[in-house]
């Protein structure tokens, strides 16, 4: 009875982490790396319980996944709201500290770490509206970030806030947050959200890896 009861817990989880993945718009693929299930399980569940269900319009988006790392760093908007996503993936324990940088502690297929990824990008949302990343450009981050070759993070001197770093790039990086505060009175840029400062005053230095103190 032990075994039946422990399996039929885990399909639940399946199922659950499945729908929370759909809802949050996620790509068949992704859904599929994450759950195990099937396409035609997965469409089934979006025709059964989300469809005509949900009081939001939630789309199923067709083709391959983002996998451009320079998305992150288009506009100081983007790159600061990758920056919060990146220390909520440092909280919730998706990557952490190997010798002094970022090393991935999630396992993609892991229902645990879908269901923290998940988490993380839920924490995003109440911290923005609008949200300026999709839930599929922030799966990518978080592969961008344990990969280490394209996206990396450090800590500003100035605010001592996390900062998203362009691994790739020539030039001389300011932080998204100490730019957006220098340029405060231009209309074209929000005022910095008020629930994003103590998000960045818990991220650094406490969360970072020692290195990047």
């Amino acid at each position: 009875m032990r075994v039946s009861d422990d399996r039929y817990t885990r399909d639940r989880q399946r199922y659950d982490l499945a729908l929370r993945l759909i809802r949050h718009e996620a790509r068949t693929f992704t859904i599929r790396q994450w759950t195990g299930l099937s396409d035609d399980r997965i469409r089934k569940l979006y025709r059964s319980y989300v469809l005509d269900h949900d009081e939001r319009s939630v789309l199923r988006h067709r083709g391959k996944s983002p996998r451009q790392a320079a998305y992150f760093f288009k506009n100081p908007e983007v790159t600061f709201h990758a920056a919060q996503l990146a220390s909520l993936f440092l909280l919730y324990g998706l990557v952490g500290n190997a010798s002094g940088a970022l090393e991935s502690r999630y396992r993609v297929g892991s229902l645990e770490s879908g269901t923290l990824l998940c988490q993380a990008y839920e924490a995003y949302l109440e911290l923005h509206e609008p949200v300026s990343i999709s839930f599929e450009h922030a799966w990518f981050l978080l592969l961008a970030l344990a990969r280490r070759d394209e996206v990396g993070v450090t800590r500003c001197d100035h605010c001592g806030g996390l900062r998203l770093l362009d691994l790739l790039a020539r030039h001389k990086q300011i932080c998204s947050n100490c730019h957006r505060e220098s340029v405060a009175q231009t209309p074209a840029l929000n005022p910095l959200p008020r629930k994003c400062g103590p998000l960045l005053a818990s991220c650094a230095p406490a969360a970072l890896p020692p290195a990047l103190r």
